[in-house]
C-alpha cells in the first residue's frame, strides 16, 4: 500500500481541522480488491459510518476525507480489511469484528488455531476469542463466558472438530441442559428424543457448517459424535473425548458438579454460557455462576471473558446486548 501526502487547504476546502487521505494498494488483485469493497461496497460504507468519514474509491485507489482523528481511524481499519481481503473471504460478521478495533494481538502470542471446514477457515477474530482458543488447547477444563453471538459454542465445536481429525480424540460429546426458556417439555410433541432435540440443535447445525451433513450422520451411526441433554452424563466417565457443555447458565449446581467429574484421561472440556440468560426456575441457583466463584484459581482450568465488542452476529445485537446490560 502506498499513501500519498495530506491535500493542502485551500479557501474552497473544508475547515483546517478536517483531513483528505489518499491511498494506493498497487499489489491487491481483481479478487481481494472485490472481497475488500463488499457486495454494492458495503464493506466500504461499514467503514465510512464506523468512523464518520467520506470514503470514495475506484479501482486500487482510495480517498478518505473527514476530520483528522477519524481519518486516521478509518486509514488504519482499511488497511486491516485490506489485509484480510488478501487471505480470505471477508463478510459483514468478520468487517464487524475489525471495526470494532478488536484485530490487534493479544499481548501474548497464542498457539494458532486454523480449521479449515466446508465453512472455510475458522479462527479467533478478536483479542478474546484468541485467548479462548489459545485456552482451550492448553488446558484441560475450560469455561467461556459471555452474551449471545460471542462465538463461544462455534469455536469450542471447531476445537472439537480439529480434536477429532487430528486424531487426538475419539470422540466427541455435546451436550446441553433442556430448560425452557419460559415452555415446558412436556406440552411439546413427541417422545423424549423428539423434546428435547431443539435445545441441541445449535449443535447439530455447528458441526453440519464445519464437517458436512453426509460426514456428520455417519459419526453419529458410529457413535463418534454424541449429542444428548445433561441428565444422560450421570454415572459415566469420558476418556480420550472433547467434550462440550452448552448453554451451562441453565445448570444447577449439582448438575455443574455432575458434569465436571465426569472428565477423564485425554480428554478435554469446553463449557459455554451467558450468566445473563438464566431460566432456570425462582430460587435455583445457576451452576455456572457457583462454579465462577469457586474454580477460578485451580490449575488446569481455564476461564475466558467475551463482551458485547465480541458479537459477531448483525451489529444491531451488540447494542441489544450493551441496552440490557446498562438498564
Amino acid at each position: 500500500m502506498t499513501e500519498q501526502p495530506k491535500q493542502p487547504n485551500n479557501t474552497n476546502e473544508a475547515p483546517d481541522n478536517n483531513s483528505v487521505r489518499k491511498l494506493n494498494f498497487p499489489d491487491i488483485n481483481n479478487g481481494s480488491l472485490i472481497n475488500l469493497y463488499g457486495l454494492h461496497d458495503s464493506h466500504l460504507k461499514m467503514l465510512a459510518k464506523h468512523t464518520g468519514t467520506d470514503i470514495k474509491a475506484r479501482g486500487q485507489n482510495f480517498q478518505i476525507s473527514g476530520e483528522e482523528a477519524q481519518v486516521n481511524q478509518a486509514v488504519q481499519m482499511l488497511n486491516l480489511l485490506a489485509k484480510e481481503a488478501r487471505k480470505e473471504a471477508l463478510n459483514p460478521e468478520i468487517v464487524h469484528v475489525i471495526l470494532a478495533g478488536n484485530a490487534t494481538k493479544p499481548d501474548y502470542q497464542p498457539q494458532d488455531v486454523a480449521i479449515r471446514t466446508k465453512a472455510g477457515v475458522i479462527t479467533g477474530r478478536s483479542d478474546n476469542q484468541k485467548a479462548y482458543l489459545h485456552n482451550i488447547v492448553t488446558h484441560d477444563i475450560n469455561f467461556g463466558i459471555g452474551p449471545a453471538g460471542t462465538g463461544k459454542t462455534y469455536l469450542a465445536v471447531a476445537c472439537a472438530v480439529e480434536a477429532f481429525v487430528t486424531d487426538r480424540v475419539r470422540r466427541l460429546v455435546l451436550v446441553r441442559p433442556a430448560v425452557e426458556a419460559g415452555e415446558r417439555l412436556g406440552f411439546l410433541p413427541g417422545d423424549l428424543s423428539e423434546k428435547v432435540d431443539p435445545y441441541l440443535r445449535p449443535l447439530y447445525d455447528a458441526l453440519y457448517d464445519m464437517l458436512g451433513h453426509n460426514k456428520v450422520e455417519k459419526m453419529l451411526e458410529k457413535n463418534e459424535i454424541e449429542v444428548a441433554p445433561l441428565a444422560f452424563m450421570r454415572g459415566r466417565t469420558l476418556n480420550d473425548a472433547f467434550v462440550i457443555l452448552d448453554e451451562a447458565q441453565n445448570t444447577t449446581i449439582e448438575q455443574m458438579k455432575m458434569f465436571l467429574t465426569r472428565t477423564g484421561f485425554n480428554t478435554t472440556v469446553v463449557v459455554t454460557g451467558d450468566i445473563t440468560q438464566i431460566d432456570l426456575r425462582p430460587g435455583e441457583q445457576s451452576g455456572l455462576k457457583h462454579a465462577m466463584n469457586i474454580l477460578q484459581d485451580i490449575k488446569g482450568i481455564s476461564f475466558s471473558w467475551f463482551k458485547s465488542k465480541d458479537v459477531v452476529r448483525h451489529s444491531l445485537v451488540q447494542k441489544i446486548v450493551d441496552a440490557y446490560d446498562n438498564q
